[in-house]
């Protein structure tokens, strides 16, 4: 390689390598106009002081449902005195913790860790929205946790009634989900499913030009001039809709490129950095959920990969030996796991006594494993 292609020890092919980071915001918000205007819509009325419209925002993972609220926040916080607050329930899956986010986010302090009830936690909040006529919108990204805990109903029930609890608290809900097999309506209470009438927006898959659009943006911003052409940029997106069109996967797919890019010493990536990089981008959807795992869960994934393909009966045996837990939390972490896809529970029939479920691991048990160890 002549010597004008190659990096010096100081030199970098990233003009902003945080442009290829999950959580950044791009400046322009491509392909997801109507669903823009959508939420516009459903958030009015908190700027006129009234409270806004629910809304349940559904689509696969990775196709800007995050950013587009995160957008609308800052559009919020920055033009009006509504009060916005996202709240991750992957980190925050309990009514007591997603109040918890609220509270903080609106005084800027953690309340106490302990000694405070959920009764007067959720009275300082109220307290504060009717003393400061203040309106309150809620995000509740990646709801779909709350439903794997038990959690949704009570936490929905808490906040659609608050207006009854408290005169003149205003807050609106907005859920997201990327679990399209969640029937959220159907698997809330009544007492909730009586008054939440959402406004829905969906926000389906991006195919491949859009994709090309979205990351050619990130190259510019995120590369210097000439590191990655339109070969590699198609490539990358052609890769991005293989894999279900999950945006994080093109954009780390594009980092880790830069990366084995700067490994060899070249000032650009070539089609061998992107091939390289795939084996890793493609597991960033196992990466994220298994990050957010508890000490339980991460046992049980332990456990079903030292006995993949058994009957959940006999893989309980080795799960209770590892962590005492009881049957009843095992079914339910079951549950879980199988509803975040990260493994498969099947049920078969087993001769003379009815159906069992087979646990499996729903990826490649090397790639789990790395990913928790």
């Amino acid at each position: 390689m002549p010597d004008d292609e190659m990096l010096s020890w100081d030199e970098t092919v990233f003009r902003d390598e945080h442009v290829f980071e999950i959580d950044y915001v791009p400046e322009t918000f491509l392909h997801r106009e109507d669903q823009t205007r959508q939420l516009q819509y459903a958030l009015r009325p908190a700027v006129r002081g009234s409270r806004p419209l629910n809304a349940m925002v559904r689509g696969p993972s990775g196709t800007g449902k995050t950013t587009s609220l995160q957008l609308l926040s800052s559009e919020l916080r920055t033009h009006t005195n509504v009060n916005v607050s996202h709240v991750n329930c992957q980190v925050d899956s309990t009514r007591y913790a997603v109040f918890s986010r609220l509270f903080e986010d609106m005084f800027e302090y953690e309340p106490p860790t302990s000694g405070i009830s959920f009764k007067k936690l959720f009275g300082q909040i109220t307290d504060r929205l009717v003393d400061e006529d203040e309106v309150l919108a809620v995000a509740l990204d990646d709801v779909n946790y709350l439903f794997y805990e038990g959690e949704a109903s009570d936490t929905l029930y808490s906040l659609l009634r608050a207006h009854e609890a408290h005169t003149g608290a205003k807050i609106g809900v907005i859920l997201v989900s990327s679990d399209l097999d969640l029937e959220i309506i159907d698997e809330l209470d009544t007492r909730v499913q009586s008054v939440f009438r959402p406004e829905e927006v969906y926000f389906p898959r991006y195919d491949e030009p859009e994709i090309v659009d979205i990351l050619s943006e990130r190259v510019d911003r995120g590369f210097h001039d000439g590191v990655a052409g339109s070969e590699i940029l198609n490539r990358v997106a052609e890769l991005t809709a293989e894999t279900g069109g999950d945006l994080r996967v093109g954009i780390d797919l594009l980092r880790r490129a830069g990366l084995n890019a700067e490994m060899r010493a070249s000032t650009t990536v070539e089609l061998e950095d992107v091939e390289r990089a795939f084996d890793k981008s493609k597991y960033v959807h196992l990466s994220r959920h298994l990050r957010n795992l508890t000490d339980s869960e991460i046992a049980l994934v332990r456990t079903i990969a030292e006995h993949d393909g058994e009957r959940a009966g006999d893989v309980y045996e080795s799960f209770e030996k590892r962590t005492d837990l009881g049957y009843t939390r095992y079914s339910e972490l079951i549950n879980k796991l199988d509803q975040l896809n990260i493994i498969d529970a099947e049920y078969t029939s087993v001769d003379g006594r009815g159906r069992s479920r087979k646990l499996s691991l729903a990826y490649d048990e090397d790639a789990v494993l790395e990913r928790i160890d």
